[in-house]
């Protein structure tokens, strides 16, 4: 407003000065320099003194052709002296003078209108006018500019209304959105999403049978009901990750036909106190509209964990939000027909109250499956998959063990990556072997260049599997290389015992026998390059012996102190209550004693390995030289080449 200020009192020196300027020059009105207008009828320029003035008397540009002077000859107007002489000559029809714009609006007899800019309080047009009698008149723009002020006004009086609509609306969607931050956000699942049935769950047959009776509840509930028997409130599945928990309760919202909400339990917990008991009330107040319904939270011990944990025993809000979630499941308030189903890896960490009966009336494990889970697992995934007709899923379910239904689900998944980056229309076994390297192992590097180096880790993975075949309570070879995968410069890979996985049961010559194996590298690098030489290649195979060993004098009771669990199996400690009481529940020299026996256990262990690979000098040096050249043998050529078979 300042420079706008500023430049208007110049633009006024300027007219008082111009006027004086040619007051005191002493020209008459037909001598004043020609203004003249460049443009449309209404656009005006200012040329140099000396025109004359009249359209006749201008001469033509010499360049005809040149664009400027083409619009100056159709763009002509009139300047302020040729004006004054058209009103003298009387050619001009009407005059229209507004003094607030500085300007007059002439129309020709000849139908031409044009727009002359004037001087302030300029009376020699009022004069020619009146000398003329050409018609004056003088326009008063008042009302247009009071009208076109009223029109601004009116504008920033909406401007003003719509910028306070806006931040009352905002206001309004955060007010609504404080009063709904206890609400729960529950994903109901229409039935045209939930796509998945049982018969796409394989390798979990007795979890699915479990499961099946709560379909048949909420589909038939009469025929137990009739009997007394009522619908269990909730349901607890537990089991590794990667097993099928989550697709298991995708399974039972597909069969029932029912409402179906699903929501991770990190979702109720918050920073604010209260927050996550108001969500838990949230939730359960809708599944009550929709009953009978099934309710579906993942990873429950986010808010399921043992109450009076922390340090000082503090009500935080994780233990508000379980609370209520104890009333809900079990308290005054009744909520038939709403069945809770859960999932959790960590079973161990579960408060008490929640786990028992009137709470989780079931508890279904859902633990990795065996060789047949595995075989149908493999069968399930290979639907949409294009396999060759020489991959045998029955012989692939044997070398996974141990394997999750998820990583059965990676493994194929893996395979298709692989025979699509080959250019290969269908999966081979070859494609299932890389995907299993790749999962098990890490990715592939580069072949080893360094001859000494290779031959110190094929000596290394040589003792590993002669000394596995020559010990009876072994785990089978299955694969030798001095392929670098991962962190692993070689490895030798193991096919384990699959009764002994099923059943759970470990005897202690195969625990034995685990801790020669381990130490058959060091054994084998100890016996060719001697005792100086040997490298911290085996460092993980040590750390394995240590564990082991450990667990066998204070779990297992393999050891001479006797049949004494010691210590219990290795669990995160809760803050709070287990952070101050780590003592071990057993006297210093006990202590002394277990460090001696895992000490013998595995000096042991090196020792037996050591006596089986001295006298097989020559047959290590035959199978290191078969490995270099081959770089990967397989289990049986192994066996073939030591003569084992």
């Amino acid at each position: 407003m300042a420079l706008i200020a500023l430049a208007f009192r110049c633009f006024l020196l300027r007219d008082r000065h111009f006027g004086s300027a040619i007051s005191n020059t002493g020209l008459s009105r037909l001598e004043l320099p020609c203004v003249k207008s460049l443009g449309s009828e209404w656009r005006n320029v200012v040329v140099a003194p000396g025109s004359d003035g009249s359209g006749q008397s201008e001469q033509k540009p010499k360049d005809s052709t040149s664009l400027f002077s083409g619009l100056w000859r159709q763009e002509k107007a009139v300047s302020y002296s040729t004006l004054l002489k058209d009103i003298d000559a009387r050619k001009i029809k009407q005059l229209e003078l507004v003094p607030a714009k500085r300007e007059v609006r002439v129309q020709y007899k000849d139908g031409r209108r044009f727009t002359v800019p004037v001087f302030a309080n300029d009376n020699q047009i009022l004069r020619a006018a009146e000398s003329s009698g050409t018609a004056l008149t003088v326009v008063d723009v008042r009302r247009e500019q009071a009208s076109r002020e009223l029109a601004g006004t009116l504008f920033m009086v909406l401007l003003l209304v719509i910028g306070l609509s806006l931040l009352l609306r905002r206001s309004a969607q955060m007010a609504n959105k404080a009063l709904g931050f206890g609400r729960s956000q529950p994903r109901l699942k229409p039935q045209d999403d939930l796509q998945v049935r049982f018969e796409d769950v394989a390798g979990l047959n007795d979890a699915r049978q479990e499961l099946e009776e709560v379909v048949t509840f909420l589909k038939q509930p009469e025929s137990f009901t009739r009997l007394g028997a009522k619908i269990p409130r909730g349901v607890l599945l537990i089991g590794p990750p990667g097993t099928g928990k989550t697709l298991l309760a995708k399974a039972i919202a597909g069969e029932a036909g029912v409402p179906f909400f699903s929501m991770a339990a990190s979702e109720f917990v918050e920073l604010f106190v209260g927050v996550g008991a108001s969500r838990v009330r949230d939730l359960f107040r809708q599944a009550k509209e929709k009953s009978p319904c099934i309710v579906f939270i993942d990873e429950i011990d986010a808010v399921g964990r043992q109450r009076g944990a922390g340090i000082g025993g503090g009500n935080d809000e994780r233990e508000q939000t379980l609370n209520q979630l104890l009333t809900e499941m079990d308290g005054f308030a009744e909520n038939s027909g709403v069945i809770l189903l859960a999932a959790t890896n960590r079973a161990d960490v579960l408060d008490a109250a929640l786990t028992r009966p009137g709470r989780f009336d079931r508890r279904i494990d859902v633990g990795l499956p065996d060789r047949r889970g595995r075989e149908a697992i493999l069968s399930v995934h290979a639907r949409s998959r294009p396999l060759d007709p020489s991959v045998n899923l029955a012989e692939w379910a044997t070398r996974t063990p141990g394997f999750s239904g998820a990583e059965l689900s990676n493994l194929l998944n893996e395979a298709a990556i692989f025979t699509a980056r080959q250019g290969c229309s269908t999966i081979g076994d070859q494609h299932l072997e890389a995907a299993l390297e790749r999962i098990t192992l890490g990715l592939g590097s580069r072949p080893l260049q360094d001859n000494a180096k290779k031959r110190l880790i094929a000596y290394h993975e040589i003792g590993h599997a002669l000394v596995a075949s020559l010990v009876p309570a072994s785990n089978r070879v299955d694969k030798v290389t001095i392929l670098p995968r991962g962190a692993a410069g070689g490895y030798t890979r193991f096919m384990p015992d699959e009764e002994q996985m099923d059943s759970g049961l470990v005897t202690k010559s195969a625990c034995l026998a685990r801790l020669v194996v381990a130490l058959g590298g060091r054994a084998a690098e100890q016996v060719v390059f001697g005792s100086l030489e040997v490298t911290q290649g085996a460092s993980g195979d040590l750390q394995m012996v240590s564990q082991l060993a450990r667990e066998m004098v204070t779990r297992f009771g393999f050891s001479s102190l006797g049949p004494l669990a010691l210590e219990a199996a290795g669990s995160e400690v809760f803050l709070g209550r287990d952070w101050f009481n780590q003592k071990p529940g057993y006297a210093e020299s006990t202590g002394q004693a277990i460090d001696s026996q895992i000490r013998t256990l595995a000096k042991n262990a090196l020792h037996q390995a050591v006596g089986l690979l001295e006298p097989r000098r020559q047959l290590m040096d035959r199978l290191v030289d078969a490995l270099i050249d081959e770089e990967t043998l397989s289990g049986d050529r192994f066996r073939a080449l030591a003569e084992l078979t």
